[in-house]
């Protein structure tokens, strides 16, 4: 079930570390614990991973009872999971860096998170409608060009990207209402991070046609300035017709918060290791998710009670 995130009603802090700590087999609680997994955008794959891993956790048995959240993105996952306000969420690498080290969106107040896996890729798409004389992306100087909604991951990656390429006019749009703009000729470009093909982009692209601009060529100036966490991807063949295309990718997390209990991030682990397969969104299924063995390779600390588990399951 996916609820607004100004309907989730605090039922008390957050389950601490120095709290209910499992021991032994996962879900050894003794009572149903409230879990809050924080999503993504309406028109995005992450919501839909969000809303397959609370109901995959649901039906483990584990004594967790899990509601996915709609939330605008990686910043603000990560800001509900400093608030207490969600358990884990979803967020790219490069915005849980920054939490952690208290860049960026961050700079006043860093969030300790740790990682419970590394759950799937995001792919830098740089959207034009398809009947529009832009190829490059310097042909985006003086250009309206949607970055994502303001305190998103997307905005905070597309400032970066954008100031990469100088002179671009921002705008901060959903995924929804930017490819509503970009139709009507409001902006001209659109710049999305996230799972391949995403539903609204395919939809938009069976209505009026887009391409997606090359953007490799950036990828060398971002790990330099910013982190290594930006590597390179392609674009999956048949992606709204376009095929092959390298582009910059940066993988998404699972985060929660240090605090919490590890009994819980071991739960949640097993989940991720055992249903793997359940957790990709049909949409995705063209994409770079998450396996087993991909799930260890996190940008940023993990969680103990989740690296407990993979160590339990790997043998």
């Amino acid at each position: 079930m996916t609820i607004s995130r100004r309907t989730v009603v605090k039922s008390g802090a957050i389950v601490l570390a120095a709290g209910l700590i499992g021991a032994g087999a996962p879900g050894r609680w003794s009572r149903t614990i409230p879990i809050t997994i924080a999503g993504g955008q309406q028109d995005g794959v992450y919501l839909q991973f969000a809303e397959l891993l609370a109901d995959a956790i649901n039906t483990a048995g584990l004594g967790l009872n899990c509601t996915s959240v709609q939330t605008e993105g990686s910043v603000e996952n990560i800001q509900l999971i400093g608030k207490g306000d969600a358990h884990i969420g979803i967020a790219m690498a490069d915005v849980a860096v920054a939490a952690r080290e208290g860049q960026d969106l961050f700079e006043s107040a860093a969030v300790p998170i740790m990682a419970i896996g590394r759950v799937c890729q995001n792919y830098l798409q740089l959207v034009v409608r398809e009947d529009a004389q832009l190829y490059e992306v310097t042909d985006l100087r003086g250009k309206k060009v949607s970055i994502g909604p303001e305190g998103s991951g997307t905005a905070m990656f597309g400032r970066r990207l954008t100031d990469a390429i100088q002179d671009v006019d921002k705008q901060y749009l959903s995924l929804s209402d930017a490819t509503t703009a970009l139709e009507n000729g409001r902006i001209d470009a659109l710049l999305w991070m996230g799972g391949v093909p995403t539903p609204a982009l395919a939809e938009l692209h069976g209505r009026v046609g887009i391409r997606l601009l090359p953007t490799e060529e950036l990828l060398r100036q971002l790990r330099c300035r910013y982190s290594a966490v930006y590597r390179e991807a392609t674009i999956p063949s048949g992606s709204y017709g376009t095929g092959g295309m390298p582009t910059i990718g940066v993988a998404n997390l699972l985060v929660c918060a240090s605090t919490l209990a590890n009994g819980i991030a071991a739960d949640v682990a097993h989940v991720l290791f055992e249903r793997a397969a359940y957790l990709v969104p049909p949409e995705a299924l063209g994409t770079q998710f998450l396996n087993r063995c991909s799930l260890i390779g996190t940008d940023v600390p993990m969680h103990p009670g989740a690296a407990a588990a993979y160590r339990h399951e790997h043998g």
